[in-house]
């Protein structure tokens, strides 16, 4: 059974590089770096699921895995309706298949720099992983989070207060040198995703969670 990856984040020119659509970006390059496309421009519209979608394999010869990577093209707060069509596929009802579902997020609550990869948890507040678990009707898939904030002295994120704030933040563009930083993450990011498929989420979270 193919393992899904989702990319979260939301349609349109204007939200390219913005940190709100960091999961979506980064869904683009893992696509690139694993050959499942040559150009973004590959991947096809799937009208049912309301995604882009495109596949490919991690790994080589007997170890390989196939994947389907999802770039929902409802706004961010409705990718559920991307992401409930494909429960069935993995298995419904038995939700431990929901387990092979990856989701790669922004996190304005960690540092630009920073990843998190966890199982089983709540949304946190972000709107598009609620929207997913709702339509899943499990919490029980993977997460990578991706540090989107500021760095404080501490080593600590600098979060935004208060939802007009937080708006504003996560709907802005990364400075040139945040997005230089960026990429150095995304290579942390299509590691940990390929740990997880390839050995265990647990070593996923013993090697990348650490940095």
């Amino acid at each position: 059974m193919s393992f899904i990856i989702v990319g979260l984040g939301n349609p349109g020119q204007e939200y390219e590089g913005t940190r709100h659509n960091t999961g979506r970006d980064m869904l683009f390059t893992l696509a690139k770096s694993i050959g499942a496309v040559d150009n973004v421009d590959e991947f096809k519209l799937d009208k049912k699921l309301r995604a882009l979608v495109a596949k490919g394999e991690v790994g080589s010869g007997k170890k390989a895995e196939s994947v389907t990577l999802i770039a929902p093209e409802t706004f961010m707060n409705k990718s559920g309706l991307s992401v409930g069509p494909l429960i069935s596929i993995l298995g419904k009802p038995n939700l431990k298949k929901a387990e092979k579902l990856i989701v790669i997020y922004d996190d304005f609550n960690l540092p630009l720099g920073s990843i998190r990869v966890s199982f089983n948890r709540s949304s946190g507040g972000h709107n598009g992983l609620e929207s997913i678990i709702k339509a899943a009707k499990t919490e029980a898939f993977v997460r990578v989070r991706v540090g989107v904030a500021p760095e404080k002295a501490n080593g600590t994120a600098k979060v935004p207060h208060g939802e007009k704030e937080i708006e504003k933040f996560i709907l802005s563009a990364f400075k040139p040198a945040e997005a230089t930083e960026l990429k150095k993450v995304t290579k942390n990011v299509i590691g940990a995703i390929e740990t997880i498929i390839l050995e265990t989420r647990e070593k996923a979270m013993s090697i990348y969670n650490a940095n």
